[in-house]
């Protein structure tokens, strides 16, 4: 078996994951201890390299590190109920979709700040004085169980025309 052991830097290489998150990984306990050279130098397996597959693609979802420890623990109980995880893959989801709709919503702020700034030499900026406005204060956040996304505090902004702000 000592045959299929292999260095640090070439379970990188195979699993697509630095060697620096590796070492991270084992220290959250994701990845659990390997065998050591004699050197200390660590050594990793087929199973590692899967292991680490694993986690590096569940990072690509988008899920945290207490969620991959659970999907892992899933993952490697035979026993497992395929609802335990698809509990945890719906959550997610809906998470991800809230993290959606805010983004949207910044970006239609935000495209509508830049659309009323003027962008010359003038110093009024209305990018500048929404940000400086005390009116924007972050809503406490919701609770993961809830599906509904709340509502982003969006101020749509008016724009004088060009022409109406020369005269």
């Amino acid at each position: 078996m000592a045959g299929n052991l292999q260095p640090i830097g070439e379970a990188a290489r195979q699993s697509g994951v630095s060697v620096r998150m590796i070492r991270h990984y084992e220290r959250l306990g994701l990845l659990p201890a390997v065998a050591r050279t004699e050197a200390g130098y660590r050594q990793y397996g087929r199973a590692e390299v899967h292991t680490l597959q694993f986690i590096k693609r569940s990072r690509e979802l988008g899920f945290s590190v207490p969620e991959i420890a659970q999907l892992l623990e899933l993952w490697q109980n035979r026993q497992r109920s395929s609802a335990d995880v698809r509990s945890i893959a719906q959550q997610h989801l809906l998470m991800l979709r809230q993290r959606i709709a805010e983004m949207q919503a910044m970006h239609e702020t935000l495209a509508s700040l830049v659309q009323c700034c003027q962008g010359d030499a003038r110093p009024e900026c209305p990018i500048l004085e929404d940000l400086a406005s005390p009116r924007h204060r972050k809503a406490p956040a919701p609770s993961k169980a809830t599906a509904e996304v709340p509502a982003v505090r969006h101020h749509p902004h008016s724009c004088a025309s060009p022409q109406a702000s020369r005269r």
